[in-house]
């Protein structure tokens, strides 16, 4: 890569820490229905305003040694985590689409997925603004941005997000619905429906089979991994939110290749 090439990768990778730092806050803040705005960070145990040195991502957790300046609690390195996934994420979206366009909405996205798995991890929801929300963006964005699914017009563009927003929406309601009349109980969150339609506005119906087909295979991977090491009742504490969110990151990622090699495999296009 060139100066300028690492130059904007370095600035990317600042730009997701920061926005990683703002993650923490509305993690906190949105399930309990407070402001992200006001008032400013500070401390949850003494309740003591930050100073700007403190709120530096990732960097301001490890010069205070995990500890609050003022009352020297512990802070959870879970904050300065979520910078830096947030900041890594961002960078791998930068260098597999650089310099183009759908960066801006695959980052919104992104930022919208941690934001909805970590609340689902905390409460075992995912807030509206993360599903309703991107059912909103995927398609304003998709009229600003035709290329997020490879049309060269706007109306092509949008109506390619209307029909993944259908698909996605209507594919796992559907899943809940015979689900729930086989097994006498809700199978499958309604966030998680909302979440589908949102991943099917922004990525298109194409992406609506892969991430349920990974999603699935990775809840199944991690359910016998707890099975196994004896701590079954933990299968159940992890939502399903979160795969479907990583399945999604895995398809803006490159998985949209590999499963276009997979299809032509199966259609025996590889022999």
């Amino acid at each position: 890569m060139s100066f300028i090439d690492w130059y904007f990768t370095f600035v990317v990778f600042m730009f997701g820490a920061c926005w990683g730092s703002f993650l923490n806050v509305c993690i906190y803040r949105i399930p309990a229905e407070l402001s992200v705005v006001k008032p400013r960070s500070r401390c949850p145990k003494c309740m003591t305003n930050l100073a700007w040195k403190d709120n530096i991502p990732i960097l301001g957790w490890i010069f205070l040694g995990g500890k609050c300046r003022y009352c020297k609690a512990p802070i959870s390195p879970r904050y300065p985590s979520i910078e830096l996934l947030t900041a890594i994420l961002f960078t791998l979206i930068w260098l597999v689409y650089p310099y183009q366009p759908v960066v801006l909405p695959y980052v919104v996205l992104v930022f919208g997925l941690i934001l909805g798995s970590m609340v689902d991890f905390d409460e075992m929801w995912i807030p509206d603004r993360c599903t309703i929300g991107g059912m909103i963006l995927g398609p304003l964005f998709s009229i600003l941005i035709p290329s997020m699914h490879g049309a060269e017009s706007w109306l092509e563009s949008l109506i390619s997000s209307l029909i993944g927003l259908a698909v996605g929406f209507g594919s796992l309601w559907l899943v809940g619905v015979i689900g729930k009349l086989i097994l006498k109980k809700d199978a499958m969150g309604f966030g998680d429906v909302k979440l589908m339609g949102a991943l099917g506005a922004f990525l298109g119906w194409e992406s609506i089979i892969f991430i349920v087909f990974v999603s699935s295979l990775l809840g199944t991977i991690v359910g016998v991994g707890f099975i196994a090491s004896g701590n079954k009742e933990w299968q159940s504490k992890i939502p399903f939110g979160p795969y479907i969110s990583l399945a999604a990151i895995i398809w803006m990622l490159g998985g949209s290749k590999l499963w276009e090699l997979y299809i032509q495999w199966m259609q025996g296009g590889a022999y």
